[in-house]
């Protein structure tokens, strides 16, 4: 008998955040994001329809207006007639400085896909690209999905994951069904990419397994997303999810049991020594989607989970890298929903945060699930819908990317699907909500955040 690989090349390439400072201690988490700016500019992304309303593929653009006009009922801008185009050939991953004076983007698919640039922030349309332009495809490929470090605007870190299948050749020609399966390789790769001079820092690629027994049943990393620097500056922690195949029948399973959520943690900066935890309070995946999906907050890293039976969690791994299960805060419970589900979230430096999310019962609109947006208080462990803001079917956010932190405050789109709708400001200490600049809208577009 021989062992045989059956390879699977299907990469899920995601390029994220470091989040929030390297080397600060935890005693003083407002280091951790931007201060209130008084000249600050606020840049809205809206995603043209391509196909079907919603799906975001006929590409990107971006408009910037000072925050006292972001904040301005009376203001009405038009991104779609009068932004600036962003280079991608599908929906742009965007990331903005702390500060809100550059945009960074990596192009999404197309001849230009994999092409990093940045720009300077001028207000309207007027985004000037300044530095030098790298491609990082021939580490992560030409669609890749990034989100920037939070050290200074200095270092991004793109992560991807391809898995081989390795079987036991029984020795029976052209007949795969009396093959043994013995487990699933899943190799990850880690690049890291300095954003102010564009060249690459590090890149690894190593093997992340699970423990013998997950690995005998057929479970394997499957994707990878959203890496995060705990408070040290020492450990990056990245975000997964699982997948499993039948070990009888090679093919890959479903309705099978959720394991407790897991992340690689990995030595920062060398990328090397993979080990896997596992929380005891949440189940599903902590690799997100499209928006930074945890955040380095007092000393411990707060982590949104995905797909939990039991509605999303926001989880808690201390500092001693491993996930605090005396921690317990169940969005279910917090609101009052059944099977609630974090599409994206974001704190601000008083542990306050912003998060949107679904939940059973969300009414099926034009392009998806409706969303709804909820203030979270991180030690308190409580949840709040935000009722100020409109809802409707047609609000979709499950491609929401960006919230804007501007002190304690916290700046968000709303917008249905194909129809118009306001920037609104959160001011996470008090809960007031303000209603800011109209958003005019075009059919079948949407609005997917703001930075």
């Amino acid at each position: 008998m021989k062992k045989r690989f059956l390879k699977f090349r299907s990469i899920s390439i995601a390029f994220a955040a470091l989040t929030l400072v390297v080397g600060c201690s935890g005693d003083d988490d407002s280091l951790n994001e931007p201060t209130d700016n008084a000249d600050r500019w606020i840049t809205v992304a809206a995603a043209r329809m391509g196909t079907n309303p919603g799906d975001g593929n006929g590409g990107t653009l971006i408009y910037s207006l000072s925050k006292e006009d972001a904040q301005d009922p009376s203001i009405s801008i038009e991104p779609f007639d009068n932004g600036f185009i962003v280079p991608s050939n599908r929906t742009a991953r965007l990331q903005a400085s702390e500060d809100g004076s550059t945009i960074f983007n990596i192009s999404y698919a197309g001849d230009t896909g994999g092409n990093y640039t940045k720009y300077t922030v001028n207000g309207g349309q007027d985004f000037v690209q300044t530095g030098t332009e790298i491609s990082i495809a021939p580490y992560v490929g030409t669609a890749p999905r990034w989100i920037k470090l939070f050290d200074g605007d200095q270092t991004g870190c793109a992560v991807y994951v391809s898995t081989e299948h390795e079987v036991e050749d029984n020795g029976t020609p052209n007949d795969a069904t009396d093959d043994t399966y013995l487990r699933t390789e899943a190799t990850v790769g880690i690049v890291t990419l300095d954003l102010q001079d564009s060249r690459i820092l590090n890149f690894q690629e190593i093997s992340v397994p699970l423990s013998s027994q997950e690995e005998a049943n057929g479970y394997y990393f499957s994707r990878v997303d959203m890496p995060t620097l705990n408070a040290a500056g020492d450990k990056l922690y990245i975000g997964g999810r699982l997948s499993k195949i039948d070990p009888q029948t090679l093919d890959r399973d479903s309705g099978y049991e959720i394991l407790g959520s897991k992340t690689i943690v990995l030595d920062y900066p060398s990328l090397s020594n993979p080990q896997v935890i596992t929380s005891s309070v949440g189940t599903g995946n902590t690799n997100g989607y499209r928006s930074i999906n945890a955040f380095e907050y007092n000393g411990s890293v707060y982590q949104a989970n995905q797909g939990d039976p039991n509605g999303s969690h926001i989880l808690k791994i201390g500092p001693n890298n491993q996930y605090d299960d005396s921690y317990v805060f169940s969005l279910d419970q917090a609101l009052g929903v059944t099977g609630s589900y974090i599409l994206a979230w974001r704190p601000a430096a008083n542990g306050k945060a912003v998060v949107a999310y679904r939940h059973d019962g969300s009414q099926d609109g034009v392009a998806g699930a409706q969303g709804y947006f909820a203030l979270v208080d991180l030690n308190a462990k409580t949840a709040t819908k935000i009722d100020q803001i409109p809802y409707e079917p047609d609000f979709y956010l499950f491609q929401y990317q960006g919230f804007a932190v501007d002190g304690n405050d916290i700046y968000l789109t709303q917008a249905p699907v194909g129809k118009d709708g306001n920037i609104y400001v959160i001011d996470t200490e008090s809960g007031q909500v303000t209603k800011g600049a109209q958003l005019i809208n075009v059919p079948g577009s949407h609005f997917i955040g703001a930075w």
